[in-house]
């Protein structure tokens, strides 16, 4: 992430956490209050994309994945009794290590 990015993500948080709304001229400000340059679309990019989410979401959901794939049924009657398939696992193959194989580091 660049310093640019970091400076207007605070700036965003900042005013979000006093209540007041998030808009390019004040995330701008706060951001020249703290002596930090950033590129001109930075401000502007944080305020559009925050004026359609949720910033409480945004931080409660920062470390969740995105969502599952869509399962497809093909027989409609199966759809409520079918279960998950279950994955095979592949029985990883044990590296030799340079012991095992006569050799090491001090001979």
């Amino acid at each position: 992430m660049s310093a640019s990015e970091l400076a207007c993500t605070y700036a965003s948080l900042i005013l979000h956490d006093d209540g007041i709304a998030i808009t390019a001229e004040k995330i701008l400000t706060l951001v020249k209050a703290a002596n930090v340059s950033v590129e001109s679309y930075w401000p502007s990019l944080f305020a559009k994309l925050l004026e359609q989410k949720n910033v409480e979401d945004l931080i409660m959901n920062v470390g969740s994945g995105g969502g599952g794939a869509a399962v497809t049924v093909s027989d409609p009657s199966a759809g409520a009794a079918a279960a998950p398939a279950v994955e095979e696992k592949k029985e990883e193959e044990k590296e030799e290590s340079d012991d095992d194989m006569g050799f090491s580091l001090f001979d």
